[in-house]
């Protein structure tokens, strides 16, 4: 009877090892495990993929509203129905093999009003339209968003006049592919497709004087005048499409890093063509703005030359004289040599005294910002007469077609930035998604359909508003110090840190349910006791 007792207390035991081992085991694979996958996992936030992918392929329908309107006599006899009615021309780019951009002219025919008629005849008789009245002038374009056209007496001369000035004033295949240089084929691009500033939020402009020789030459410029009085009204103007930074400064014994022929023939020192290109490196390394700077820097420098090579000028292509004695860099800014009138007499004390004349200087430079800007007015056809713009520097519709070729450029940016940042998250499983970071996301993906939504109905600024936000949002998702895959673990690493932690407390349940597991088999095989 002791026996059978021990025995049966020694099997109790065993059951309740047994139980135990098992009970461990369960709640490490069923309520351990679980948790330590889920307290150790990364935090990735859900993206829209779908609809990021969509926008690389999404097509971009720019519509343009005209109205053409018919004075009194000038109606075409040929019109295919009485005035007033509408008609729509497209015209379509591809910028690659997934998209493309689509111009839509919705054109509006009728006659004039008695108040336009009252307007037109006032503004001719005060002269502010001479152009058409000019020999050779067919089209006389104004500074807002109108132009003047004579046209013929038939449609088809005046459609071939329209289409003209849409050229000219609207957003075309050229300026679709200029705005989109990057994307757009090289076999499709002009010449200078790639002169033109890329989109951004803002720009530095830095004027800088440059005066190698201060011991010969003290240079007065009034760049604060200037700036305030030839620059700001192109700057305000163009305020919708970025913002403006504006800085100086003098740099002394700045010398130009080529140096310049001598012409016994003119007595004067000259720089070609094709010695430029070697200039604008050694200078800007003295310049040590574009480092510091988040935005694009343009540079425009004024250079009075140094005694020993005055006067120095600038050669063009063909070995000619430049009429502004300077030249421009794509996408850095120009430089001018300002040339100072000899001493009239050897006795003459030094450092001879020098009064730039800014009006002469800040002509240039506009007129290279505008370059650079891609509002160059050197392809208009020999009969169209451009209104000046005056002290604002642009016209009205050349700040609508600035507006066209960021907004579709800001798309096209936005599209390829969260592309790229699809692809490196679902590259790399181990980068942390912030709630934040996939809210940037969210809104650019928002405000590029607004955008391209705003575009389709005609209207350009809140197209060009949502754009940039757009921009704003995917850069600050894309550039989130979060997303840096070394700051977390990848699993192989994450296992080889918590397997010696869990190992001690594995092996033992592991034995234990070995041992159970054989002890199962063992009874299975002893044969059935009978009574």
């Amino acid at each position: 009877m002791v026996a059978a007792a021990a025995m049966a207390a020694d099997e109790a035991e065993r059951a309740r090892g047994r139980r135990a081992a098992l009970s461990f085991a369960t709640i490490a694979v069923v309520l351990g495990l679980p948790l330590w996958w889920k307290t150790t996992e990364t935090y990735r936030a859900a993206l829209p993929y779908a609809d990021i992918d969509e926008l690389g392929q999404q097509p971009v329908q720019l519509v343009v509203p005209m109205a053409v309107v018919f004075a009194p006599g000038s109606v075409p006899g040929d019109l295919p129905m009485p005035l007033p009615f509408r008609d729509v021309q497209e015209m379509e780019i591809s910028v690659n093999l997934r998209s493309s951009v689509t111009s839509r002219y919705e054109m509006r025919y009728r006659s004039t009003t008695a108040q336009e008629e009252a307007a037109l005849a006032a503004a001719t008789a005060r002269g502010h339209h001479p152009g058409l009245s000019d020999h050779g002038t067919a089209v006389y374009v104004g500074k807002h968003r109108s132009a003047l056209v004579r046209a013929g007496g038939s449609l088809a001369a005046l459609q071939a006049r329209l289409r003209e000035v849409t050229q000219v004033m609207s957003f075309t295949a050229s300026s679709i592919a200029a705005a989109l240089s990057d994307r757009v084929p090289d076999g499709r691009l002009g010449p200078d497709a790639r002169r033109n500033l890329k989109s951004s939020l803002g720009y530095e402009i830095t004027f800088s004087l440059l005066n190698p020789d201060p011991k010969s030459h003290t240079v007065d410029w009034d760049i604060e005048g200037a700036v305030n009085r030839f620059v700001k009204p192109v700057l305000d103007k163009l305020s919708l499409v970025a913002n403006f930074s504006v800085d100086s400064q003098i740099l002394y014994y700045a010398v130009l890093g080529v140096t310049p022929r001598y012409d016994k023939e003119s007595s004067s020192f000259l720089l070609s063509a094709h010695s430029l290109p070697h200039v604008i490196n050694p200078v800007e390394a003295r310049l040590g703005s574009s480092a510091a700077s988040l935005y694009p820097v343009l540079n425009f420098l004024l250079y009075v030359p140094e005694r020993s090579h005055s006067p120095l000028y600038i050669q063009d292509k063909d070995g000619a004289p430049v009429s502004t004695n300077a030249f421009h860099s794509p996408r850095w800014g120009g430089i001018m040599v300002y040339n100072v009138e000899a001493p009239a007499s050897p006795q003459t004390s030094l450092p001879l005294h020098v009064d730039v004349d800014m009006a002469r200087v800040m002509e240039v430079f506009l007129a290279q910002l505008r370059l650079l800007f891609g509002l160059s007015r050197e392809e208009v056809p020999p009969e169209f007469l451009l209104e000046s713009p005056g002290n604002e520097g642009l016209a009205d519709w050349e700040l609508d077609h600035l507006l066209w070729a960021h907004t579709v450029e800001n798309i096209a940016t936005v599209s390829t930035t969260l592309t790229s940042l699809a692809q490196l998250l679902d590259k790399i499983g181990n980068i942390v998604i912030k709630d934040d970071v996939a809210s940037e996301v969210y809104r650019a993906v928002a405000s590029v359909q607004s955008a391209v939504t705003e575009l389709s109905l005609g209207h350009l600024l809140a197209a060009f508003q949502a754009s940039k936000e757009a921009v704003t949002s995917s850069e600050r998702a894309f550039f989130d110090p979060s997303l840096l895959h070394l700051l977390y673990f990848p699993d192989d690493q994450k296992f080889a840190i918590y397997i010696p932690l869990f190992l001690p407390m594995a092996v033992p349940i592991l034995l234990s349910l070995v041992k159970i597991v054989r002890e199962t088999r063992l009874r299975k095989k002893e044969p059935t006791k009978m009574d």
